[in-house]
């Protein structure tokens, strides 16, 4: 059977209410209001817009510069949902700054799984504590993704995963990797341990020992780091099962979080010998 072809929508108003779900991309505080309202998310150039879709959520819509047409011509006629085909400049007045990826989508949100239906099965995960950027997340997605971590879990005030910025700079792991929000902040280290983790918390607490012997000798391990400011909380980096530092040169106590993490996720996915791709 022929596949369909796109439903293309020539639109040439910015105030199009068809365009509702793309509007002010960059006003974080209302993007978060409109996609918790309405269930969405974006999704930002061609390769995410792929990946997105091939993950199995649904389109709402698509917005598209007409050169971009071809190149996800196949994901068009297979979705079924309508393409909103504008000029660039246009799509720069509606989201708020230069789409020069030419390819957006709004895709519906999926009902987050439990953290029992998440770690399930998982040897290595991410828990992250009130990391509020959302580059950081994405980053922080990206970094477990290409090594081997399973699952990432984010405690309740954590950057939202499926934020565009955060999609875009994690190059869509977010649609591969599972991953929840923890319902209870304050004894979700506990829980995991008694499901069987280890809890190694990054933190430059004066007993943190070397990320390398922190980890050895971990079966299930849940790797657990804290804001960009502060670092993790008191009661976080007290209930952890062990405390870790990435060890420093002279005159420097620490790295961003997600550095931090790509060195933390490095080390651990060799803690058994193993490690992705060897």
């Amino acid at each position: 059977m022929p596949a369909s072809k796109p439903r293309l929508i020539e639109i040439d108003a910015a105030d199009d209410p068809r365009l509702a779900d793309y509007r002010d991309l960059r006003d974080v505080q209302l993007r978060q209001h409109l996609e918790a309202e309405h269930g969405l998310f974006i999704a930002e150039g061609e390769k995410v817009v792929r990946r997105a879709v091939e993950a199995g959520f649904e389109p709402r819509s698509f917005l598209m510069a007409p050169r971009w047409l071809e190149g996800l011509d196949d994901v068009l006629s297979g979705s079924g949902a309508p393409v909103y085909v504008v000029p660039e400049a246009l799509a720069e007045e509606v989201t708020g700054f230069h789409v020069h990826r030419g390819a957006l989508a709004s895709l519906h949100r999926r009902p987050l799984p439990s953290v029992e239906e998440v770690v399930a099965g998982a040897r290595s995960v991410l828990v992250l504590e009130d990391v509020v950027d959302h580059t950081n997340v994405g980053a922080i997605f990206r970094c477990g993704a290409a090594l081997g971590f399973d699952a990432v879990l984010v405690a309740p005030r954590c950057a939202d995963p499926l934020y565009r910025r955060s999609i875009k700079v994690g190059m869509g792991a977010v649609f591969t990797t599972p991953w929840t929000r923890l319902p209870d902040w304050y004894d979700a280290l506990p829980a995991l341990s008694r499901a069987g983790f280890t809890t190694v918390a990054l933190t430059l607490a004066p007993d943190a020992t070397a990320i390398e012997d922190a980890v050895a000798g971990v079966d299930r391990l849940a790797l657990v780091l804290g804001s960009e400011g502060h670092g993790l909380s008191p009661r976080w980096e007290e209930s952890a099962d062990r405390r870790a530092i990435i060890p420093m040169a002279a005159g420097i106590d620490s790295l961003n979080v997600a550095a931090a993490a790509a060195v933390a996720c490095y080390v651990a996915a060799r803690r058994s010998g193993t490690a992705p791709g060897g």
